[in-house]
């Protein structure tokens, strides 16, 4: 009997658990870090949409300037409103898989993992019957049922089993 991958096994924490998760001082560090960056940044972009939206109210001679051929001043602060957001788009991602990523895995695999701390019995005997919401059907499922493959598979066979139910 080969044993079932760590996908297998994975426990679906409580409300509780997810509440002392949200409790935890590492998803409270997860948190300032993803406000730390968003938030400031939040604010400068509307800061600089306003002064672009208040320019073109107020002082449409000043959008006008000519800066080079039919170019001015409005089209390329327009155009540079596009530019911020991409690089506040390509700035968040890099910062995310950086500082933000690994933390919230972190917090995640702990929670998944909770159910590791159960008794290795009650790991290798059958699951009871798992009711589906939409069928009211139940379906049992044991360790043998559990897919062997790696994780986006894994993944991809479980939306394909919850999506023929």
């Amino acid at each position: 009997m080969s044993h079932p991958t760590q996908y297998a096994l994975r426990h679906t924490p409580s409300a509780e658990e997810f509440v002392a998760a949200q409790h935890s001082a590492e998803f409270q560090e997860l948190r300032h870090k993803q406000r730390s960056f968003t938030f400031p940044l939040t604010v400068l972009f509307l800061a600089w949409f306003i002064l672009y939206v208040l320019l073109a109210m107020y002082a449409p001679s000043f959008l006008s300037i000519k800066v080079f051929g039919n170019v001015n001043l409005g089209i390329l602060m327009g155009l540079g409103q596009f530019l911020t957001t991409f690089l506040i788009t390509w700035a968040y991602v890099k910062y995310a898989d950086k500082a933000l990523e690994p933390r919230a895995r972190a917090i995640r695999e702990r929670l998944e993992r909770s159910a590791a701390a159960e008794p290795a019995a009650a790991q290798d005997a059958p699951r009871t019957a798992q009711t589906s919401p939409r069928t009211a059907q139940t379906s049992p499922r044991t360790a043998q049922d559990a897919p062997q493959e790696s994780p986006a598979t894994h993944d991809a066979a479980t939306r394909r089993h919850n999506d023929n139910r």
